[in-house]
């Protein structure tokens, strides 16, 4: 939810025709890495919560190459995405590290 809110905040940023474009993209790929989450916690299946995590996974990385391309058309400073790109990186290593212990987990019952 910080990642999201975070690049809610920085497309407050950006010019008003890529409303549409970038920060509509920005902002439901970011949206969608903790409602995947949250959505495959609530369906109480181990097998539905690791797909819902590959999916956050996805969006993640979704995000993280819409912010780059933000950066390179220049709509968005480099220290800003920086600072995104670490956040993204560290939820990154935990959705890893709980999709990896769900398997390991899975595979002992």
């Amino acid at each position: 939810m910080a990642l999201a809110e975070a690049c809610y905040r920085l497309t407050r940023q950006f010019p008003r025709d890529e409303l549409f474009g970038l920060t509509s993209q920005i902002r439901r790929a970011a949206g969608s890495v903790p409602a995947n989450i949250a959505e495959g916690h609530e369906r109480e299946n181990t097998g539905s919560f690791l797909q819902h995590l590959r999916i956050s996974q996805g969006s993640l990385k979704e995000l993280e190459t819409h912010m780059l391309l933000a950066e390179r058309v220049g709509v968005m400073a480099a220290l800003d995405l920086q600072s995104v790109l670490i956040q993204c990186e560290s939820l990154g290593k935990m959705l890893r590290a709980l999709i990896r212990s769900l398997q390991e987990k899975a595979a002992t019952r």
